[in-house]
């Protein structure tokens, strides 16, 4: 079971883990080598993947009866997706890559953890065709994600949309680098948000992503969700595939989580991780009706760790957690996301509802993990 300062119930892993068995985890990895981890002993397995040989029918990148005219914003935002590539060695020893966005008009760059993660030089060529040597300033696998930088300035910035706004339905473009083909854009919506699809490694990791089926392939990994203003509401990372192509389901780390992992990095070269140091489960239909809720959403507290910002605030087993600062979080991921864009020292407020009654919890100071006495659990 994971620690992520808010744990799941096993039962409930299972359960998604049962339900995921039906489908390939792809996350966008090496063009000449593949690794993959099985989830469990059926067929699902989390696969790194960027370029591949990938065999796939050809499918519409838009539904039909499209609203949309897409030119102003592809034409806005490709210069700001740069194709990234590995070399590990010699030109025999290995070959990965993906996409990446640029961030800032000095060569700040985000793309996926994995993508960067086997070692090796990387370079960042740009639209224009001109490589650069980048430099990997940090990483973080517990959100797939990385900062790199190379040395040049004037280069297009994208700008960070507030991902808590965007909406199911919403019109996106997916632009990366398929295939090791440059400046590709496709279209779709947004089709869910909050998705945990178990396929990150580590007892931390941070798992809340906007569900689209615009379509990515293996090599977009690290590439740009944005929506028709040109913003960068997330970074593609996965998609859900049978057949290791796409086949409707692709997922993008949320812009929020993004903007403050890429701030840390900056700041600190490493991620400084807020916990609240609870035991949780999505309210489901049982829950509800033992607590008397009107509806069936928010995060169940089943458990309080020891000396944990959850414990100092006064928050209770059998709250549910509503709200922090404001934001909705109707489900585990949405709680582990918003908490995951704190760092520690930060204060926060919690809605909860407690016998019924809804009350705020105000002041609540985050702690890091080392700070929590998980070992006492």
């Amino acid at each position: 079971m994971k620690k992520l300062g808010m744990d799941f119930n096993p039962a409930g892993i299972a359960l998604t883990l049962a339900i995921n068995a039906v489908f390939t985890l792809i996350l966008f990895h090496n063009f000449e080598k593949s690794h993959t981890a099985h989830l469990d002993q059926q067929r699902a397995s989390a696969q790194f993947t960027n370029y591949t040989n990938i065999p796939m029918e050809a499918k519409p990148s838009v539904p039909f009866g499209m609203p949309q005219d897409f030119v102003a914003t592809a034409n806005q935002v490709t210069s700001a997706v740069a194709n990234i590539s590995v070399r590990s060695g010699s030109a025999l020893e290995g070959y990965s890559g993906g996409s990446g966005v640029i961030i800032s008009h000095n060569g700040y760059i985000i793309t996926n953890n994995h993508v960067v993660a086997g070692g090796g030089k990387v370079a960042v060529t740009l639209t224009n065709k001109r490589t650069y040597p980048a430099k990997v300033v940090g990483t973080d696998p517990t959100t797939d994600l990385a900062l790199l930088k190379i040395e040049e300035t004037g280069l297009s910035a994208m700008r960070y949309a507030n991902s808590d706004d965007i909406n199911v339905g919403e019109w996106v473009l997916a632009v990366g680098n398929p295939f090791n083909l440059s400046s590709t854009v496709t279209a779709g919506i947004i089709s869910a948000k909050g998705r945990n699809i178990n396929i990150l490694p580590g007892m931390y990791s941070i798992e809340s992503f906007i569900q689209t089926d615009a379509v990515v392939n293996p090599g977009n990994s690290g590439g740009a969700l944005v929506n028709m203003a040109g913003e960068l509401v997330g970074i593609n990372s996965a998609i859900m595939s049978e057949s290791g192509g796409y086949e409707g389901y692709s997922f993008a780390i949320p812009s929020n989580l993004v903007k403050k992992v890429m701030n840390d990095l900056k700041e600190f070269g490493k991620v400084h991780r807020a916990m609240l140091g609870i035991t949780i489960l999505d309210v489901n239909n049982e829950i509800a009706t033992d607590l008397g809720l009107s509806i069936v959403e928010g995060v169940f507290v089943r458990d309080v760790v020891q000396a944990s910002s959850a414990e100092s605030a006064g928050l209770r087993v059998n709250d549910v957690i509503i709200s922090v600062n404001g934001t909705k979080t109707r489900t585990s991921p949405e709680l582990q996301e918003q908490v995951a864009r704190y760092r520690p020292g930060d204060t926060v407020s919690l809605d909860v509802i407690r016998n019924n009654k809804t009350l705020r919890l105000n002041d609540v100071v985050l702690k890091q993990k080392e700070d929590t006495n998980f070992g006492n659990r």
